[in-house]
């Protein structure tokens, strides 16, 4: 059986360090999976809480984004003790800067492209990006066409 992790598990992963690199949250997974006698899950659960919000890319790697809300998944508690990695810090208002430019980006495509599913997700993720990050995305907003 593979592991199977909800967004908010992964976000709770990375929570207990700080910020993790693709690869180190990988080698997380694998040794959570062995803990549980499972079989770790492919990069695409990664990607995918890239996708949602739920994890960030920064500079250092990984980090809790904007949509997540991040839950310790059985077993995690003792990851960073097994992996030997230190929590890590992260300039909030740096990462805010960079996940702002990347939504930005990515709703001007969904609009462009017409992607309603998209535009919708878009429209939520905005409420929680400035809750999280303290920038102002309500011209954004008001240009995502109404659903």
């Amino acid at each position: 059986m593979t592991l199977e992790l909800s967004a908010d598990e992964l976000a709770g992963i990375v929570d207990l360090f700080g910020v993790l690199t693709r690869n180190e949250l990988n080698d997380a997974l694998v040794e959570l999976a062995f803990k549980r006698g499972e079989d770790p899950p492919n990069g695409a659960l990664i990607d995918s809480a890239v996708t949602s919000y739920h994890l960030v890319e920064c500079e250092g790697g990984l980090a809790v984004g904007p949509t997540a809300f991040p839950v310790i998944p059985p077993g995690a508690t003792d990851l960073p003790h097994i992996m030997s990695i230190e929590p890590r810090s992260i300039d909030r208002e740096q990462l805010a800067q960079s996940v702002e430019k990347r939504f930005r980006g990515e709703t001007a495509r969904a609009v462009a492209g017409g992607d309603d599913r998209r535009i919708a997700h878009f429209r939520d993720v905005s409420y929680d990006l400035e809750a999280w990050g303290a920038v102002d995305l309500g011209q954004v907003r008001n240009r995502l066409p109404e659903q």
